[in-house]
């Protein structure tokens, strides 16, 4: 893969580091082609020309936006991926690479879920594969904002429940595996680390713990950490990511508790985190083989992209 231009339409300290990676400039069109010249911002064109000049177009723009700019992408024939802030219908088509890469071969267009619907297909499919699934409960904690905006509209001092029981995220998942059992309740909170889930789950039989870390152990995305190790809370765990001097102290899996994990009877109940920055890099990196068709094998692409990415099963397990 060539990454061939970035395209925006700021001209802050963002645009900046990416300007400082080297890579190329576009702008959206003339207008913030003049405002980001005028800032110093080396463009090398707008939106229209990096699209002549690519395969296929990563649009991770803010919620609702991408639907307005895929007309582009179709009038150009040019293959797109959208993110999970835009809706399932916008190309019909919503991915997870362990789940429904094969799904995606060849298509003009996929749409990559959100970081909570990620991690709710990556564990569900983890138990679904071992034959362990049969419907599953989750409470979402949400963080309130991104952590560049959260001087602008965060929340303090308070917890917000979502009205709408199941919130977004339960049928979502639905949107890339509609035989999912899965209903979710969410509740933003004051902080912008990470997500965090609570999970209960109605196995399909009376397991075993080892059974089910088995069972979750076989999705190279779901990495286990372990509360003895201290890692008991969701800034020690992006304590670790910054430690192992991942970029920009990213956390691609999903990081679940492996000590924490209780099984009784036939229910399972479990916990894990979640970073919205990063959880889906490695699946939109998945779904541009997929559409391309340069990789046919979902093992194969998952394989690249994990070691790429220096993804884990673990910490200090």
């Amino acid at each position: 893969m060539e990454l061939v231009g970035v395209c925006d339409i700021i001209s802050d300290w963002r645009i900046r580091i990416a300007l400082q990676k080297e890579f190329p400039i576009y702008a959206f069109d003339s207008k913030f082609q003049q405002e980001m010249a005028g800032n110093n911002i080396e463009v090398k064109g707008i939106l229209s020309e990096l699209i002549k000049m690519s395969d296929i177009i990563v649009d991770c723009t803010p919620k609702n936006i991408a639907a307005q700019n895929i007309e582009l992408y179709k009038k150009a024939g040019l293959k797109f991926i959208v993110q999970g802030g835009e809706k399932h219908e916008t190309t019909g088509h919503s991915f997870s690479a362990e789940n429904n890469y094969e799904t995606a071969l060849g298509l003009n267009a996929t749409r990559v879920v959100s970081c909570n619907t990620t991690s709710i297909v990556r564990t569900l499919t983890a138990l679904k594969k071992a034959g362990l699934l049969q419907k599953a409960r989750g409470t979402l904690l949400r963080r309130a904002a991104d952590p560049w905006e959260s001087h602008l509209n965060g929340i303090m001092n308070t917890l917000v429940p979502e009205k709408d029981i199941p919130s977004h995220q339960g049928p979502d998942a639905q949107t890339v595996d509609p035989e999912l059992d899965v209903i979710t309740m969410a509740v933003k909170v004051p902080e912008t680390l990470s997500h965090l889930h609570y999970w209960n789950v109605q196995l399909t039989k009376k397991a075993t713990t080892e059974e089910v870390l088995e069972a979750f152990g076989k999705s190279s995305r779901t990495a286990f950490i372990n509360y003895a190790d201290g890692l008991s809370a969701n800034n020690t765990v992006k304590e670790l990511m910054l430690a192992l001097n991942r970029p920009y102290g990213d956390m691609y899996e999903v990081a679940l508790w492996h000590d924490m994990l209780k099984v009784v009877n036939d229910e399972l109940f479990y916990a894990y985190l979640v970073d919205n920055q990063a959880i889906v890099i490695p699946e939109t990196i998945d779904a541009i083989r997929a559409l391309t068709g340069i990789e046919k094998s979902a093992e194969n692409s998952i394989r690249k992209t994990n070691e790429s990415l220096g993804m884990k099963r673990g910490w200090f397990i």
